[in-house]
């Protein structure tokens, strides 16, 4: 599918009267991210185990489901760069999916960025913005990024473990 025929976030419903980091401001955040999830994962619903994402230009982007229950997904995605005495997974995202709510929210995430980008993101809105708000931001930006690189996740992906 090609990113221009994917669905949009631009019918989030956001009240006239919502600030960033506000309750109604978050919950639009929490939706966009879901959609921007779907751009990346075929079936939200159905994705299992470990998959990993490989295209050129970028580094192999890693996904596992934690946890699955009726209206729940809890999955990681996160780069694996490899160093001298250990692996070191960056940024480490951990997302539970609403799918009755049709919501994503990101629970956990690396305190500090390795990537210049990332890290920059995250300190432009550390000073003025919640932790919640801060993650959930990156979040969205970063599935941006992982979708126009060419990032998918579909039921028989290129590389699985």
């Amino acid at each position: 599918m090609n990113v221009a025929e994917l669905p949009t976030d631009t019918d989030c419903a956001v009240s006239w009267r919502a600030r960033p980091a506000s309750f109604v401001s978050l919950m639009s955040l929490y939706e966009s991210n879901y959609i921007r999830l779907g751009w990346l994962i075929e079936d939200l619903s159905a994705v299992e185990g470990r998959l990993i994402s490989a295209v050129d230009g970028d580094c192999p982007l890693h996904l596992k489901v934690e946890e699955r229950s009726r209206y729940t997904t809890t999955v990681t995605l996160t780069y694996i760069f490899e160093q001298e005495m250990a692996s070191l997974a960056d940024p480490d995202l951990q997302i539970r999916v609403y799918h009755d709510a049709r919501l994503a929210e990101v629970q956990s995430c690396a305190r500090w960025h390795r990537h210049a980008i990332l890290e920059s993101i995250r300190s432009g809105l550390a000073r003025a913005l919640g932790e919640r708000w801060l993650r959930n931001v990156m979040l969205n930006k970063w599935l941006d990024y992982c979708v126009e690189r060419g990032h998918r996740f579909g039921a028989t992906p290129a590389l699985a473990r």
